[in-house]
């Protein structure tokens, strides 16, 4: 059996933050607004995944009034979450994801939050899709105010 989950992710742009994406830092001059590390590639794969497996989202299970999430690695936050998706016996086929930024630019990170994402997520590189977007100038992504993000992700159920 296969299923299906869709995340998405919008974090606003700050000053006085590094901008953490896909568990890669990238130079920047601003960062990511949030309670966590803001990692908005990283918490819509984690939609996603939870989507997929039909459990609650990621403000669920880590609100942003607890303060031991203040400030946590979305890395560790997603291998939580893939524990609990095999503690269910599920499997991720692929993920295929978009950053959507019209600033920096994010292809010479991509490989590296490939390899990040793969090694959390115990899956080979080729069955991870990172794309890099823009909003052609409109809205608040467009503007440089903010970064978003979508993912889907197909998870297989194991027979045990």
């Amino acid at each position: 059996m296969f299923k299906i989950g869709l995340g998405y992710d919008i974090h606003k742009l700050t000053e006085g933050r590094d901008l953490i994406i896909g568990g890669v830092k990238i130079t920047h001059e601003k960062g990511l607004l949030g309670h966590s590390d803001a990692d908005v590639l990283v918490h819509a794969i984690i939609d996603a995944l939870l989507g997929a497996a039909g459990m609650a989202d990621i403000g669920t299970l880590f609100p942003d009034t607890d303060p031991k999430y203040k400030d946590a690695d979305s890395i560790v936050l997603m291998k939580k979450v893939y524990e609990l998706i095999k503690s269910k016996g599920y499997k991720i086929n692929n993920i295929d994801s978009n950053i959507i930024a019209q600033a920096p630019k994010m292809m010479p990170y991509i490989p590296k939050m490939k390899e990040v994402i793969a090694k959390t997520l115990e899956l080979e590189i080729e069955n991870i899709s990172i794309k890099a977007k823009t909003k052609e100038k409109l809205d608040a992504v467009g503007e440089k105010l903010a970064i978003e993000s979508n993912a889907a992700v197909l998870l297989e159920k194991e027979n045990k």
